[in-house]
């Protein structure tokens, strides 16, 4: 996870610790310096760009888990799916979708397919669940779709 001890991820990071997890971060340099890493967990690697943090995270990670969150969670997300798409990596990609949260990016994906900028096959990337145990049996469950890669 992205290592850091503020909002939801500090809440999870702790939350995994004190059910006696071992929690993995990973944050860039700038951010720890600002005193914003989380310094309880079982591993903190510091890496010098985000760039890195997210090559990093996606790397160590078995799948890849969006909690509601603003634009960093998006924007790491959907870095994600497009190198699934791109054929990068075939690990699942699941949302939580607490309370219809993700109905508009989703909805969006669908526009996005319908209007022919992606293939509707790469939305069957994306796993959804609305409550964590939900998302994580189906994640669990989860075997990358076969779509043959085509960029023309």
């Amino acid at each position: 996870y992205g290592g850091g001890r503020l909002g939801l991820m500090g809440v999870l990071a702790d939350a995994a610790l004190g059910a006696g997890g071992e929690v993995h971060g990973v944050i860039p340099r700038d951010l720890a310096d600002r005193e914003l890493a989380h310094t309880e967990l079982t591993r903190l690697d510091v890496v010098g760009s985000m760039g890195e943090r997210k090559a990093r995270m996606l790397d160590l990670a078995g799948m890849v888990v969006a909690t509601p969150g603003g634009l960093g969670t998006w924007e790491e997300f959907l870095e994600a799916l497009s190198h699934a798409q791109l054929g990068y990596h075939s690990k699942p990609l699941g949302l939580l979708n607490t309370c219809g949260y993700y109905d508009p990016f989703l909805k969006l994906l669908e526009t996005c397919a319908d209007e022919g900028f992606m293939r509707k096959e790469f939305i069957s990337y994306v796993v959804v669940g609305d409550d964590p145990a939900e998302l994580l049996q189906k994640l669990e469950a989860y075997a990358a779709p076969r779509v043959a890669k085509t960029f023309a």
